[in-house]
C-alpha cells in the first residue's frame, strides 16, 4: 500500500499524527490502529475486533456504526462523512471520517478520522464574538488572517435606539444588559436573514454592512428589506419588554451605499475586520436625522435598488465634509414589505404652556437657555407643535424643560405656525 515510502517514515507518521488512523480488513476487522485511534475509541492494543464493535452502543452513535457497516458490506471504494460520536463518558465528538479501499498489496480499508470538535467549538465561539461571515472569512480564506483591505461597493446600515442614553441612567446594569441582549438577539436574527454582516455593536447601535465580506449583487435591496423588517420586529421586542417590566424602545435606521475599504485593520497581535470610508460616515449622519420608527435611505442607495421603493417623504442634508447636499427618502416599504407603524393622520389636542429649551450638540446640552411654547400635542403625546424665540433647523435636537420634566425632542419640519417636533425620551427633573 505504501511501498514507495520508507517504512520508518510511515511508522513515524502513523504513530504521531493527531488524526486517528486505522487499517481494516475487507470484513471490517481492525488490523492496525495508531495511538490517536486507540485513545479516541478506547481500543485495547492489538485486540482483533470489528471496527464497529469498538464504538460504544450508545444513542447517537448509529450514524457512525452504519457508515462502517455500509462501506464493508457494499465494498465501497471510498466513503466520506461528518458524523457525531458519543464516548462512554457521554462527551460528544464531531468526526470527519474518510475511508479508502485498496486491493494491492493488501485488500483493506485505510480509515482516517479527524476530530473536528475543538475546531467547531472555536469557530462557533468566534462567530458569536464577530459574525458568521467574518468568522468564515478569517478561518477559510487566505486573506482572512492578513492585514490589508480592498475597495468594494457595499450598502451600510446604521441603527440606534432613540433616547437610550437617558433611559440607561435609570436602570441597573443587569436589567440594562438583559434589555439590550433581547433587542440585539431579535435584530441580528433579521440581519442574518438578509445576509448582512454585523461589524460591531456601538453601545445600543448596530453597524451592519451588506456586500462584504460576502459579496452580494443586490446589497442595496437586502439592506432596505432588512431595515423594514427590523422596524417591524420592534413590535415583538416591545411586547416582550412590557411583559418583563421594561419600557418600550424606538429605533432609527439610516442606510447609504458606496465604495468603502473593507479588510483587516490593526497590528499583527490584534486585528479586527473593519469597514471605512465616507459612505460609512454618511450612513451614520443620516441615522442621526431619524426619529423612532423611521428608515431613511440616501439617493445613492435608491439608485441601486432593483425593487420598488415606497416612501412617504424626501429631503436633503449636507454630509460632513461634502460641498453638496444629498437627497434622502423616508421609507414606507419595499416590494410588498410595509412598515407596520405608518398609521396616517395625527390627532392634535390644543395645548398652551410656555417652557424653556436648550440646543443639543451631538449629545451635549448647550448651556444657553431659550424660550418656547407647546401649543398643540398629539393624542399619544409623541408629537407636538412648538413655537420658539429663535429659529430651529430641521432635525435639530433640543431639550425641553417644563412641569418638572426634561423632554428630548427632534425638529421634524417647519409649519406656518411653528415647528413640528417629535419627543424622543422623557426624564423626570429634580
Amino acid at each position: 500500500m505504501f511501498e514507495n515510502i520508507p517504512a520508518e517514515q510511515i511508522k513515524y507518521i502513523f504513530e504521531n499524527t493527531d488524526d486517528a488512523v486505522c487499517v481494516v480488513s475487507s470484513t471490517g476487522v481492525l488490523l492496525e490502529c495508531n495511538p490517536s485511534a486507540e485513545k479516541l475509541f478506547g481500543i485495547p492494543a492489538k485486540k482483533e475486533i470489528k471496527i464497529w464493535e469498538a464504538i460504544p452502543f450508545i444513542e447517537g452513535n448509529d450514524d457512525l456504526v452504519q457508515l462502517f457497516i455500509d462501506a464493508v458490506a457494499q465494498k465501497l471504494t471510498s466513503q466520506e462523512a461528518v458524523v457525531d460520536y458519543v464516548k462512554d463518558d457521554g462527551s460528544v465528538h464531531n468526526l470527519h471520517v474518510r475511508m479508502t479501499f485498496f486491493r494491492e498489496p493488501l485488500t483493506a480499508y485505510l480509515i482516517v478520522i479527524t476530530d473536528l470538535t475543538r475546531l467547531i467549538q472555536v469557530r462557533s465561539a468566534f462567530a458569536r464574538y464577530t459574525s458568521p461571515d467574518i468568522a468564515d472569512y478569517v478561518l477559510t480564506t487566505s486573506e482572512g488572517q492578513k492585514r490589508g483591505g480592498q475597495t468594494q461597493g457595499v450598502t451600510i446600515l446604521m441603527s440606534d435606539l432613540r433616547g437610550f442614553t437617558a433611559l440607561a441612567t435609570t436602570m441597573s446594569a443587569q436589567r440594562l444588559i438583559s434589555l439590550l441582549n433581547h433587542y440585539f438577539e431579535q435584530m441580528v436574527s433579521v440581519i442574518e436573514k438578509y445576509h448582512g454582516t454585523v461589524i460591531e455593536f456601538l453601545g445600543d447601535g448596530i453597524f451592519v454592512v451588506f456586500g462584504a465580506p460576502r459579496e452580494l449583487t443586490d446589497h442595496a435591496d437586502c439592506a432596505v428589506r432588512c431595515a423594514v423588517e427590523m422596524q417591524n420586529a420592534m413590535t415583538s421586542v416591545n411586547e416582550w419588554n412590557r411583559g418583563n417590566g421594561y419600557p418600550d424602545l424606538e429605533m432609527g435606521i439610516g442606510i447609504n451605499s458606496g465604495n468603502v475599504v473593507v479588510g483587516n485593520i490593526g497590528s499583527e497581535k490584534k486585528m479586527k475586520y473593519g469597514c471605512m470610508g465616507s459612505p460609512v460616515n454618511t450612513a451614520g449622519r443620516l441615522e442621526g436625522l431619524t426619529i423612532g420608527g423611521q428608515v431613511l435611505v440616501t439617493e445613492n442607495t435608491r439608485r441601486l435598488l432593483n425593487g420598488n421603493l415606497n416612501y412617504v417623504s424626501e429631503g436633503k442634508f449636507l454630509p460632513k465634509g461634502s460641498a453638496d447636499e444629498l437627497k434622502y427618502y423616508e421609507v414606507s416599504g419595499i416590494d410588498g414589505i410595509t412598515l407596520v407603524h405608518n398609521s396616517g393622520e395625527i390627532t392634535w389636542i390644543d395645548d398652551n404652556e410656555e417652557c424653556t429649551f436648550f440646543f443639543l450638540k451631538e449629545k451635549t446640552v448647550v448651556e444657553k437657555e431659550h424660550y418656547g411654547k407647546i401649543f398643540k400635542h398629539s393624542a399619544d403625546k409623541r408629537y407636538a407643535m412648538f413655537s420658539a424665540d429663535i429659529g430651529l433647523d430641521d432635525h435639530q435636537n433640543i431639550l425641553i424643560c417644563r412641569n418638572g420634566e426634561r423632554k428630548y425632542a427632534k425638529v421634524i419640519s417647519r409649519d406656518k405656525d411653528g415647528f413640528r417636533i417629535c419627543f424622543t425620551s422623557v426624564t423626570q427633573g429634580s
